[in-house]
């Protein structure tokens, strides 16, 4: 296996998608669409990790050097249900890791691509898109958004505590501090509070689209702006040519992030 692929075995254990069930705020026992966020853990020793609570980058992830870390979206393809108490492997390649030059300054684009296989067979596709920032400058204006759109068909409002985001930070294994360290995301990455997991927002907006479409095919999304753990969000959608478009929309009209289903 070369450095630009890894692979991790698991398997889909039925307590802890109860688990995230719970903290979803979801009923039953089955895995929902992402579940799988919350398997194959990449459990580094403490002194393996950069400041920011994620893994150093080195390995699969060339180093660009740039600090700050975003989870920037992504694209799924759903071919069979994942069943629990089955062993599971995923296999992730490298696609892609360029640096580029933005209106914020230079960033790092990062393209990962998983297989999910149980039993030999490919259960479903994750294209995962990480963006690497320079550190935050606190002297720098602050960002313009765009606005979400307004015609959504249907809606919910939801709002985020503290519990919920370290709950879903321990279930995903992620350690990046912007979840949970308040003092963290504010001094050192220029956040004015704890940032909901972009992933967190995407699966609130496949459960939608999971009860609009009944079993999905594809999801694809884009994180546009943050969200914060003081603020409310709305998550909408309105039929397209083909699934759905979706999005969600901040207490202040900003996009924060959109989506399509099928």
């Amino acid at each position: 296996m070369s450095e630009s692929e890894t692979q991790i075995s698991d398997v889909i254990d039925p307590a802890r998608v109860a688990a995230l069930n719970v903290t979803l705020g979801l009923e039953g026992a089955a895995p929902c669409p992402f579940a799988h966020q919350v398997f194959f853990w990449d459990a580094q020793a403490a002194d393996a990790l950069g400041q920011d609570g994620h893994p150093k980058v080195g390995g699969l992830i060339p180093d660009l050097g740039l600090p700050r870390r975003m989870w920037a979206g992504g694209r799924l393809r759903f071919h069979a249900p994942v069943r629990l108490g089955v062993a599971a492997l995923r296999r992730t390649k490298l696609l892609r890791a360029e640096l580029k030059s933005g209106r914020s300054g230079d960033l790092g684009v990062v393209t990962l691509h998983h297989v999910i296989e149980q039993e030999g067979q490919c259960v479903l596709e994750d294209e995962q898109d990480l963006i690497y920032r320079e550190a935050a400058d606190p002297s720098a204006p602050a960002p313009v958004y765009a606005a979400a759109p307004s015609e959504e068909t249907l809606s919910e409002t939801r709002s985020f505590t503290t519990t919920q985001l370290f709950r879903y930070s321990a279930l995903t294994f992620n350690g990046h501090r912007i979840h949970y360290d308040r003092d963290y995301a504010r001094e050192v990455e220029g956040y004015p509070g704890l940032v909901v997991h972009g992933p967190l927002l995407a699966q609130y907006l496949m459960l939608m689209a999971e009860r609009g479409l009944g079993t999905l095919q594809t999801f694809e999304f884009r994180a546009m702006s943050p969200v914060f753990d003081f603020e409310s969000a709305e998550f909408c959608s309105k039929p397209a040519t083909s699934g759905l478009e979706m999005w969600v929309r901040g207490a202040d009209g900003r996009l924060c992030l959109r989506a399509s289903a099928q």
